[in-house]
């Protein structure tokens, strides 16, 4: 009994160190989607997400200061960039030389309020819920820095772009999981190509903008899951989406529309996130990643 207590504790141990290696290991995933008209030129979408960025993580600016060199012809932050009352310069700093390139955003939960300790195990039993007593971070110095650089604000708003010769209009919703999300006032010009931004990926949140037309759905939100089981992958999503679309390029509500029966479905992009909440600095089986989405035509 007592090699066994001995074994599984070095175990945790190990597990519990290579988490905090794990989380520092940032990567960059590269996917694609037939989701333009044909002959359209591609689009290179640099899809960023759940910085959760707190004061002296210099490590983490600068690595996603060096995301420019891959000269992405749109950035689409989906929220979550701060986790610190203090982070608003860090995060601007990391995303000075990407607001060279056109951008839109949205903004998260952690956006607005600052986290706080929970219990891990209450992510097992339903989304994870504010309380509205956390302080409350400085949004609008986080907007205006974006907004600033002529990002588009796509929070409960629409918003359209010519890039790569394609007009592509937007999208977006306010954070779903604050339930602060409303779809904007109908707009039936859905120029060459839709795109749908929300932070989280809640059922609701994707019907409304599939519903809208979006022809490509893009969030994060869900860490990938943050700790997954090898060969199972992420056990939660932190809201309703299910575990097999916690990350990566799916087809939503269906098959992948390059799939059979995917017709009527949209591509679904979730983003695994770069952070973690500053009192669970660990992952499991999910390095942090940054996403580079290239939009081909379609056939």
């Amino acid at each position: 009994m007592k090699r066994a207590a001995t074994a599984v504790g070095l175990a945790a141990s190990g597990a519990l160190a290579w988490g905090l290696v794990e989380a520092q290991s940032f990567t960059v995933r590269q996917v694609s989607a037939q989701a333009l008209a044909p002959g359209s030129r591609p689009v290179r979408i640099l899809h960023l997400s759940d910085l959760h960025m707190t004061p002296g993580q210099r490590r983490k600016v600068e690595w996603v200061r060096d995301l420019a060199h891959f000269r992405p012809d749109l950035v689409i932050n989906t929220g979550d960039n701060l986790a610190h009352l203090d982070a608003v310069p860090a995060v601007l700093d990391a995303m000075e030389p990407l607001l060279d390139f056109p951008g839109v955003f949205v903004h998260g939960s952690n956006d607005y309020y600052a986290p706080r300790p929970k219990n891990p195990f209450t992510y097992f039993t339903a989304p994870t819920k504010v309380r509205g007593d956390e302080a409350e971070h400085d949004i609008e110095r986080l907007t205006s820095g974006m907004t600033g650089a002529g990002w588009l604000d796509l929070n409960n708003a629409r918003g359209e772009l010519t890039v790569m010769g394609s007009r592509l209009t937007f999208v977006g919703l306010d954070d779903p999981h604050l339930e602060r999300d409303a779809i904007p006032a109908p707009e039936p010009d859905r120029g060459d190509l839709r795109i749908g931004v929300t932070h989280a990926p809640y059922l609701r949140a994707l019907g409304a903008l599939h519903g809208d037309g979006a022809d490509v759905l893009i969030a994060g939100h869900t860490h990938g899951g943050q700790v997954c089981v090898p060969g199972m992958g992420a056990l939660v999503t932190n809201c309703d989406l299910d575990t097999s679309r916690a990350s990566g390029l799916h087809g939503w509500p269906g098959p992948r529309p390059d799939a059979p029966g995917g017709e009527d479905s949209a591509w679904l992009h979730v983003s695994a996130g770069l952070g973690t909440s500053p009192y669970a600095p660990v992952r499991f089986a999910c390095r942090p990643e940054a996403t580079m989405l290239t939009l081909l035509p379609r056939g």
